[in-house]
């Protein structure tokens, strides 16, 4: 049951870190491109180069 003392301020204080993390994250505009990195790995940077 001591174990619960510390274990339960632990998890909130990662649960608290993560979530301002995330809200970092969204605020500094990480989430705005979604489709670019994944369109952005398809395309041969070599083969435009060659050319």
């Amino acid at each position: 049951m001591t174990t619960l003392v510390y274990l339960v301020p632990a998890a909130l204080f990662l649960g608290a870190l993560g979530l301002s993390g995330f809200l970092w994250a969204l605020s500094s505009g990480q989430y705005e491109d979604l489709h670019g990195a994944a369109e952005r790995i398809l395309i041969d940077w070599d083969d435009k180069l060659e050319r």
